[in-house]
This record gives C-alpha cells, sequence and structure tokens, in this order.
C-alpha cells in the first residue's frame, strides 16, 4: 500500500525528465504515456519509486515491455521478440514496437535521471529467459 502512495510523484518525476515524451517513440501526448517501472515495484530491494528505475513509455509500449515482448539491454538497445515481430497486423504494429528493434532508446536530459544500468541488465535478463 505504501508504494502505491508514491506512484504519482513517480509518474510525474518520470514523464517530466523524459520531457513528456516516450523515450522509445517520441510521442509526446501525456495521457498516452506511462512511467514504466524496469524493476516492477513488488521488488523489495530494486522496485522503489526511484526516478532511475524509471522509462517514459508509451501506453503500447510500456504494456509490451511488461509483457516480456520488448527488452532494453543496459546499453540501451531496444529487442523486440520474435513473438511480437511475427505479428501482421498492419501499420499499428509495423510503426510502433516492431519498428524499434535495434534503435536506441531516448535518455532524459539530466544524466542523474538515466536509467539505472544494473536495473537494466536485471530486467534484461529476466527478458531473454522469456523470449527463449
Amino acid at each position: 500500500m505504501q508504494q502505491r502512495l508514491h506512484q504519482a510523484l513517480f509518474r510525474a518525476k518520470v514523464i517530466d525528465a523524459y520531457g513528456k515524451r516516450c523515450a522509445l517513440s517520441g510521442l509526446p501526448e501525456p495521457r498516452l504515456i506511462d512511467a514504466a517501472h524496469i524493476v516492477p515495484d513488488a521488488h523489495e530491494e530494486l522496485g522503489q519509486p526511484d526516478i532511475r528505475n524509471g522509462i517514459c513509455m508509451s501506453k503500447v509500449h510500456h504494456a509490451a515491455y511488461d509483457g516480456g515482448l520488448i527488452g532494453i539491454d543496459p546499453e540501451l538497445k531496444i529487442h523486440v521478440s520474435d513473438r511480437l515481430l511475427a505479428l501482421h497486423d498492419g501499420p499499428m504494429l509495423e510503426q510502433a514496437p516492431q519498428a524499434l528493434r535495434g534503435k536506441t532508446m531516448r535518455l532524459p536530459d539530466d544524466p542523474l535521471a538515466a536509467p539505472d544500468r544494473d536495473r537494466l541488465a536485471l530486467r534484461f535478463e529476466q527478458y531473454r529467459l522469456q523470449a527463449a
């Protein structure tokens, strides 16, 4: 319960850090973007609502990230699962998640708000295991 009370502040800080734009696509509409946790907030040690545990993502990208369909490695490179790449559903997928494969995510202007590379590594390892 305590962690949930901090989510609004976490969301505001992360979205502001990324200039109110999705770090993956650049989408600038605040009603369509979220503050995605790198390590889920249920993780006692690393899941805290720390700005370095957040990435601003569109709602579609956030759902794909949480669902293991998109991964971000510690070098900030975006990976798209074969499962998602195999879908042929027209422009929605081709211009959104599928087109991100191999690209690098945008960083906040403030280096102190940049994603924690250790958290990215932990989350990316989970992505790799799911994608295998």
